[in-house]
């Protein structure tokens, strides 16, 4: 089992505490298992007029395999504390895996290991981020960043993301997707989405383009260009392409090969199709164009991949 231990610290936020406890929670079908902790054992005050009180103290840390730092209130004003910070740092050193959830960015980054590294946090705070550790590199354009040992993510939505994208990395996305159904949140967002665009487009625009996505992952299998997207969407192709672009992170067609790529990993992940099968399945045609563009997106082949999920 996959040890998870989340960091509650004073003011920490409901949302950014609750979020990894409830994806990685424990459950027959997560090979997780998850422990709330504090700076010591007993009550920590949280933000938001909630307190906790936690079982275990950073000891905990020394049985984890990943850490979440959850947000907290009033980040660019206060620090974690001196036993926090040491005790992130020897995690870190002993190999374990630090994830940072919206403010909580400002945490890892006391730790002297985000410098140098890319990284966010909540736009509200990206610029405090950035003058207060000014050898970090602040992105304050993306939901996530994942520099391998350490990762970030933008406000408390975002935090879905980035455990979702670590069930991915963790086990494949079968499993990601499961959970996502179960958390009724979207399967896969970019970590290279924009955290926050000002619109002046009507609602109703962006709950039609949720739609043509949602039909389209019921049609890869078919011939799906710009034209046909916009037409299901009922906007011109112009339009389409833009909005979809502010929405997403990717144009509509680079969208629609990832849908692909990833269809095509859940099926090599739970069934024993061939690659050939899987090609037509998801709409590449043949098992060379599928090899293609597995190998570009994912930097392996289908069958590589599928003897790396099989004993999962």
């Amino acid at each position: 089992m996959h040890q998870i231990a989340v960091l509650v610290q004073e003011g920490a936020k409901p949302l950014d505490v609750g979020i990894p406890a409830q994806v990685f929670s424990n459950r027959p079908s997560m090979p997780y298992e998850v422990r709330v902790c504090g700076p010591a054992p007993g009550l920590v005050t949280g933000g938001d007029g909630l307190s906790y009180h936690v079982a275990e103290g950073l000891d905990a840390f020394d049985r984890a395999d990943t850490i979440f730092i959850p947000g907290y209130r009033e980040p660019a004003t206060t620090e974690p504390s001196p036993e926090v910070v040491e005790a992130l740092r020897h995690a870190h050193a002993r190999g374990t895996r630090l994830a940072a959830i919206s403010t909580g960015a400002f945490a890892l980054a006391a730790t002297g290991l985000l410098d140098g590294r890319r990284a966010t946090t909540h736009w509200h705070y990206t610029r405090a981020l950035a003058e207060r550790h000014p050898s970090i590199r602040v992105d304050e354009n993306v939901l996530f960043v994942d520099e391998g040992a350490v990762l970030t993510s933008a406000g408390a939505a975002s935090g879905i993301d980035l455990c979702l994208h670590l069930v991915r990395r963790d086990h494949g996305v079968g499993l990601s997707n499961h959970v996502a159904r179960r958390l009724v949140a979207a399967p896969y967002r970019s970590g290279g989405q924009a955290q926050y665009v000002p619109r002046s487009v009507p609602e109703p625009l962006g709950d039609l383009f949720a739609g043509t996505r949602e039909w389209a992952l019921a049609h890869l299998d078919e011939r799906l260009t710009l034209e046909v997207l916009a037409r299901n969407a009922r906007v011109s192709a112009r339009t389409f392409s833009r909005r979809f672009v502010e929405d997403t992170g990717y144009t509509p067609m680079q969208w629609v090969l990832r849908a692909r790529v990833d269809l095509a990993r859940e099926l090599l992940e739970r069934s024993d199709l061939s690659v050939e099968a899987i090609a037509r399945r998801v709409g590449l045609g043949t098992g060379a164009n599928l090899r293609l563009h597995f190998h570009r997106i994912l930097g392996t082949s289908p069958s590589e991949y599928r003897h790396t999920f099989s004993d999962l």
